[in-house]
């Protein structure tokens, strides 16, 4: 039998072997039992995660985070929720999260990092283990945890900017926690086993929609569409008892997300917002933007299917096929196949994906493929449609295959080799964070000791990492944040700095 507490199997007596039914299906062969290489192969991901946190400590304050420090500074988390909701963008709760870090200058940027990873981490860990015991799968201790950092891992360090994606934290709280954030609302729902359990799941989801909403308006799409696929979909995903409980939860999840989008559309920062960057539902919705977003999103698809280390995904989610088995006391398992779910969940990703290209188009224009961060919206759901991909491949080996051992020990390795290969990647991303940042330093206590002594104008020297925005372009014109800059320093105007800083 198995132990629901760990998720591992247990000895139990033998009974009489079964008797074969003449005509009856074949039935798969039994997972491989797993062992401690389980849980060692669970080291490379996490050992990846633990050196991009130690990089962290060189994370210093660039674009959009000079406007938000000194609203910070000046008049607490409540001032930057009123510049947020008044005129910037509307995103209360973007605005909360902005202010948390922000509330501790630089230090809360070097600890953004490691904070944020370990609670993406355990989102994702708490999301598997849980939708395992729901499925009445048991697995080799370690499984859980090896999926969840091999999926983090990817989501994190397999972007093709990865300083924005993980370490720059005004992107991270906007494009990179929103979505594992939603899918900690699914945790409720696949732990629910009483009526109490089942009302919480309900009022979890439905307020998880209106934060959504007021956090990240390309993740509540995201989100919505998910959600209408489940209701759509829920004959093939739940059984008979849990079906009807699925399209209520579904339900009370759109509904927080409308009402969300009800407060979000109707405030005046969103409002300023689309008059600055003429960006109204008609320009939207134009035939320029309906074209340039698909060209867009038909680019970005390119690069994403082109991303060689999303491989691990399906090496893990094979892994996943091979390592698990039934319970046997669990829920029976949905009627029909799983073919249609993998062809809905492709479908959804790519109207999510254009979708999302689309709400950034207005703003971004052409560099819309080339604005990394806003993928991670849909990415996460991309990379889970890759490991249910190995998943299925896992279930097909399961059949057809004498001995399991080759196809783990393949999928086991690609995994290493992709994580390595990510590591060295943040190794080089780190030297490059190391040089800015004690660039960094060697300006800032210069700029404080000219403000201190009375200067009313001070020199900045642009120290650009990874593509960020900073107060000057290369020709030495002035950007938007130059004005930030100026405040956070107390001075009148910062110049172009001609200095080694």
């Amino acid at each position: 039998m198995a132990d629901r507490a760990t998720g591992t199997t247990v000895p139990h007596e033998p009974g009489p072997a079964p008797q074969p039914v003449r005509g009856a299906a074949t039935p798969e062969p039994a997972a491989r039992p797993g062992g401690r290489w389980v849980a060692l192969l669970a080291l490379a991901p996490l050992t990846l995660l633990t050196a991009a946190s130690w990089s962290g400590r060189w994370v210093r304050p660039s674009g959009d985070e000079w406007c938000f420090l000194p609203v910070v500074r000046d008049g607490g988390i409540s001032a930057l929720v009123d510049t947020f909701y008044a005129k910037d963008n509307g995103r209360i709760v973007n605005a909360l999260l902005v202010g948390a870090y922000a509330t501790f200058d630089v230090p809360g940027h070097q600890w953004f990092p490691l904070v944020s990873g370990v609670l993406m981490l355990g989102i994702l860990w708490a999301v598997t283990a849980a939708a395992l015991r729901r499925a009445a799968l048991t697995a080799p201790a370690g499984t859980a945890p090896l999926v969840a950092a091999v999926v983090t891992a990817l989501f994190l360090f397999a972007s093709r900017n990865t300083y924005k994606t993980f370490f720059w934290p005004a992107a991270s709280v906007s494009h990179t926690l929103p979505p594992v954030l939603a899918c900690a609302a699914a945790l409720p729902l696949l732990r629910a086993r009483t009526r109490t359990g089942r009302r919480l799941a309900l009022g979890t989801v439905l307020v998880a929609g209106v934060v959504m909403a007021m956090l990240s308006e390309e993740t509540t799409v995201v989100a919505v569409l998910v959600l209408a696929a489940a209701w759509l979909l829920a004959e093939r995903i739940a059984g008979e008892r849990m079906r009807p409980f699925l399209r209520r939860w579904c339900v009370a999840g759109l509904a927080g997300c409308l009402i969300g989008g009800v407060l979000l559309y109707t405030s005046p920062g969103l409002r300023i917002r689309r008059e600055r960057h003429d960006a109204g539902t008609a320009e939207m919705v134009a035939p320029d933007s309906l074209l340039g977003a698909l060209e867009g999103f038909a680019r970005i698809l390119g690069m994403l299917l082109t991303n060689w280390p999303y491989l691990a995904a399906v090496a893990v989610g094979t892994l996943l096929a091979l390592l698990t088995r039934p319970t046997g006391d669990g829920p029976p398992r949905p009627p029909r196949g799983a073919a249609p779910l993998a062809a809905a969940g492709g479908v959804v990703f790519l109207l999510s994906g254009y979708l999302c290209t689309l709400l950034a188009y207005p703003v971004f224009g052409g560099h819309v493929t080339s604005s990394t961060r806003i993928w991670n919206d849909f990415v996460l759901l991309y990379l889970v449609l890759l490991v249910g991909a190995g998943t299925l491949l896992g279930r097909a080996v399961r059949r057809r295959a004498a001995r399991t051992g080759p196809p783990l020990a393949v999928a086991a390795a690609l995994c290493g080799v992709v994580c390595a290969a990510l590591l060295v990647s943040v190794a080089h991303l780190d030297t490059a964070m190391r040089a800015r940042a004690q660039a960094w330093e060697r300006q800032d206590r210069s700029l404080r000791a000219e403000a201190a002594a009375g200067a009313r104008t001070v020199p900045y020297t642009p120290l650009v990492i990874a593509e960020m925005t900073e107060p000057f372009d290369k020709r030495g014109t002035p950007r938007w944040s130059a004005a930030c800059v100026a405040d956070y320093y107390r001075v009148d105007h910062v110049t172009l700095g001609t200095r080694r800083p």
